[in-house]
């Protein structure tokens, strides 16, 4: 499932909160029905939505530009792209999609570059249900565990690799639900419809503690780097600028606000 959200030049900044509660009315629209007109259409992967939104928006006031935002799975939006989705830029949740689309012939030679490093949690919106640890994990006390599918989306591989490397993939099968994207995990959680989910730090913590709920942030040992990299698939003096915007200090300020690493 794909969302896209048009911005508009002078909106203030929401709050991670407030930004989740507006994402869940937006109508859904199919990346290949992009509007094309006077706009930058620009992927993203679902993880940085809340990023993505403050740094386009800052971008429109100070440029005058008018930034379209579709958020959905790296996957599928891979997909989408070498089918011929009219997106100008393409912001993923790994490294491996957008080097593919290079070396393709998709995208712009010696665009890519890495925007971000994310980091993985394990969270619940119930106080107390997740400790520091990630030792729920071993109790029999979980109904349903939420994850991004691994197959399409990074943050779901890495959550993958995080439950083999404790050795309860196999044990938790059963009791795993699979959002499209990062987003529908930490829906499936923030509904009830699952106890826990693994999600983007950026999803849940501000200043080094959770909005709500518990968390545990786990070990980058656990899993594999998650190296978001973003690359020109339609070249433009404002698809150049919006990239080069994006590796300003400005916006790796935001960026590392929401808990990335950045280069």
């Amino acid at each position: 499932m794909m969302r896209k959200v048009r911005l508009h030049k002078g909106r203030s900044a929401r709050s991670a909160a407030q930004f989740v509660a507006m994402v869940a009315t937006i109508s859904v629209a199919s990346s290949c029905g992009a509007e094309t007109s006077g706009e930058l259409q620009v992927a993203v992967a679902s993880n940085f939505a809340a990023a993505m939104t403050r740094i386009a928006q800052q971008f429109e006031v100070d440029t005058g530009e008018t930034v379209s935002l579709s958020f959905g799975s790296t996957g599928k939006h891979y997909a989408q792209i070498r089918n011929g989705a009219p997106y100008d830029v393409f912001f993923a949740a790994d490294e491996r999609r957008p080097q593919l689309l290079e070396e393709e012939g998709i995208a712009a030679s010696g665009s890519r570059f890495t925007y971000a490093a994310g980091r993985l949690v394990l969270w619940s919106p119930i106080e107390g249900f997740v400790d520091p640890h990630g030792r729920v994990l071993g109790e029999g006390t979980i109904r349903f565990l939420a994850i991004a599918n691994p197959d399409v989306a990074p943050y779901g591989r890495a959550a993958r690799e995080v439950l083999q490397a404790m050795g309860r993939w196999d044990g938790l099968a059963g009791r795993i639900v699979r959002g499209e994207n990062i987003s529908q995990s930490f829906q499936f959680a923030r509904s009830g419809n699952a106890d826990l989910a693994f999600v983007a730090y950026s999803q849940v913590m501000r200043d080094g503690s959770p909005t709500e709920g518990s968390v545990w942030l786990i070990p980058d040992s656990l899993y594999g780097p998650i190296e978001q990299q973003a690359v020109l698939l339609r070249d433009s003096d404002t698809a150049r600028r919006f990239l080069a915007f994006v590796r300003s200090e400005p916006a790796m300020l935001i960026i590392r606000e929401y808990g990335y690493q950045t280069p």
